[in-house]
């Protein structure tokens, strides 16, 4: 589904992607791992067009998608969540769904009627916010919802853009663990052609979710396999524990 080769970026002398061959099968549930400062979001940010890389490509179902802007990108399927989220604050939450709904029907644009009254577009922000367990706070403001009900919201609005492949870049953050199983209940409703990569700190949640496990370090992908192998990698735990060369 996503695919890179040779995928290279560097900041004058200093290299933050180095020759990143990677593959998000579609299908795919899989997870991005790596110690503070990794280069995982920068990462993300090459695959999805926020930067422009050194050397290498990027291809979405072998497609070579390197050049193309980040609208461009999400219009040919790949769809992101932030690490520090990105929503309209003074919206509403079904407001901020609907949003992304209208663009991906190409409705957004219409002066002549609000996108919002449009009673597909409702219904499909509806359906998503409600996927999510946010129906009390359909009618509520960004601004007014804590921080972890603020990152569902940005995952409905991705899953809002009907994605081939979701990007989720630290989807947990300030997510209570109580309230994790709703983010891996939303994942797990999908349809299975949809390749989902999640970057994440949180181990117990990468266990639970992901079939592979991708572990990058200093801009490099350092190991990748399966739970129980990444888990049994002496050098990762090595790379974690802060005392590996």
């Amino acid at each position: 589904m996503l695919e890179t080769k040779g995928l290279c970026k560097s900041f004058g002398a200093l290299e933050v992607a180095r020759d990143i061959d990677f593959r998000l099968e579609r299908g795919a549930r899989q997870a991005l791992i790596g110690p503070n400062g990794a280069g995982k979001t920068t990462f993300v940010n090459l695959l999805t067009g926020v930067l422009a890389p050194s050397r290498g490509s990027v291809l979405l179902e072998g497609k070579d998608v390197t050049t193309l802007a980040q609208a461009s990108r999400v219009k040919r399927g790949i769809a992101r969540t932030f690490q520090i989220n990105q929503l309209f604050r003074g919206l509403t939450v079904l407001e901020n769904v609907c949003i992304a709904v209208s663009e991906r029907l190409s409705v957004g644009g219409s002066m002549l009627r609000p996108a919002g009254a449009r009673a597909a577009v409702i219904e499909e922000a509806s359906r998503l916010i409600g996927m999510l367990k946010l129906g009390e706070d359909a009618g509520r403001r960004i601004v007014e919802l804590p921080y972890g009900r603020q990152r569902l919201v940005e995952i409905a609005i991705a899953l809002g853009l009907n994605p081939r492949a979701l990007l989720l870049d630290e989807p947990a953050a300030g997510i209570p663990s109580a309230e994790s199983h709703i983010l891996l209940d939303a994942i797990a409703t999908l349809p299975k052609d949809i390749a989902v990569l999640i970057i994440e700190h949180d181990m117990d949640l990468v266990f639970r979710f992901a079939e592979r496990i991708t572990v990058m370090v200093s801009g490099a992908i350092f190991a990748e396999g399966t739970p129980a192998q990444i888990a049994g990698n002496a050098e990762v735990r090595a790379v974690y524990l802060g005392n590996a060369a």
